[in-house]
């Protein structure tokens, strides 16, 4: 299993060129949800994910030779404007990748970056954000190092995307993707996503997300500071253990297709993560009073109607909406007529399972 120091790049290039590339990376839904993370972006716990297909950032790179003094040299652009109040994580996320990629010592990067969807409200922006910035990172060292392999490609693609937003690792390949050691799952990794490699049942094929946005402002709390406040927490270490033992058990729902058993599942670990941040020091609400009345409504629908829908949840009062594309019509009736008041004018997203990060030729 590769190590860090597998990561370091140790070629020979030409500082003096230029290029450019333009990548899309998805945001991604835990279902299985890492809450806590050691030194060095290390998850506490192993986590499993959805990848998403519109929820995503496309983020163009154009790299010169570097002309000034400073270590690192960039400029950042979101959605067309200087975002002056998003340099500190850039420049935090070079400083992480630099023993790896001593090249981008080198170069001016011209960054530009657009979100499909809002940033900064519970859609794992960061995850999205920083995968695509790392996909373009990895194509310039594919540029300066042309024998890479495309295993190694996505491999360190995923590594360099971590230490940015740890669950930035799982948007770089694969539908499902598993990140954090896990005694069950060959090839499992701290320090990168893995594709799940078992044969998924149908069900779960063009498997659907409706995000209904409930508020799209600014989480009052960050995720980084909710990740912290695990250290000290009284119910961590459970916490980390039932995630092992929660990853065990969806594994398998995923190969048989129990969908009554998948919903239990992935409620149980969206409401334990929401008790986790309202059981820390300091303890914090994100849900918001919309947000209950989804979750309750979605249950009774589920009882009346026995269509399997269910819900997870991020660090944020947005619902994601999870069900089999053959309940779509069923299931997005329901949400117009019932559900869609609870939102923030209205609004909410129809996405579905993807496959990862696209490199777009334009």
């Amino acid at each position: 299993m590769p190590s860090t120091e597998d990561f370091i790049f140790k070629g020979i290039y030409n500082a003096q060129q230029s290029g450019e590339s333009i990548w899309s990376a998805p945001s991604n839904i835990a279902l299985v949800k890492y809450w806590g993370k050691k030194e060095n972006q290390i998850p506490a716990n192993p986590s499993l994910s959805f990848t998403l297909r519109n929820c995503k950032t496309e983020t163009r790179i154009a790299y010169t030779p570097k002309v000034t003094d400073s270590r690192f040299s960039f400029d950042f652009l979101f959605e067309g404007t200087a975002k002056a109040s998003f340099r500190p994580k850039i420049e935090t996320y070079f400083e992480r990748i630099a023993p790896y990629c001593r090249y981008v010592n080198d170069f001016h990067f011209a960054i530009d970056s657009l979100n499909t969807f809002p940033h900064s409200s519970g859609i794992a922006s960061s995850a999205s954000g920083m995968a695509a910035l790392s996909v373009n990172i990895m194509d310039l060292e594919k540029q300066l190092n042309p024998e890479m392999s495309m295993d190694f490609f996505w491999q360190k693609a995923s590594f360099l995307a971590r230490l940015g937003s740890g669950s930035a690792c799982r948007s770089l390949k694969g539908s499902l993707v598993v990140w954090g050691e896990h005694p069950e799952i060959e090839g499992s990794s701290n320090l990168y996503g893995v594709e799940f490699q078992k044969t998924t049942h149908s069900n779960f094929k063009y498997y659907q997300d409706t995000i209904l946005l409930v508020d799209k402002g600014e989480k009052q709390v960050s995720s980084s500071v909710g990740h912290d406040l695990m250290h000290n927490h009284p119910f961590a270490q459970k916490r980390f253990e039932q995630a092992h033992q929660n990853l065990t058990s969806l594994q398998e729902l995923l190969v048989s297709g129990d969908l009554e058993q998948f919903i239990q599942l992935i409620e149980s670990e969206a409401l334990t993560l929401h008790a986790m941040m309202m059981t820390s020091m300091p303890y914090f609400i994100l849900m918001k009073p919309n947000t209950l009345e989804i979750l309750n409504r979605i249950w009774n629908f589920r009882r009346e109607t026995k269509i399997p829908v269910g819900f997870t949840l991020d660090a944020g009062a947005n619902v994601h909406v999870l069900y089999p594309e053959n309940d779509k019509a069923n299931v997005l009736q329901f949400i117009q007529s019932e559900l869609v008041g609870y939102c923030q004018k209205e609004q909410y997203i129809c996405d579905e399972i993807g496959n990862g990060a696209q490199k777009i030729e334009r």
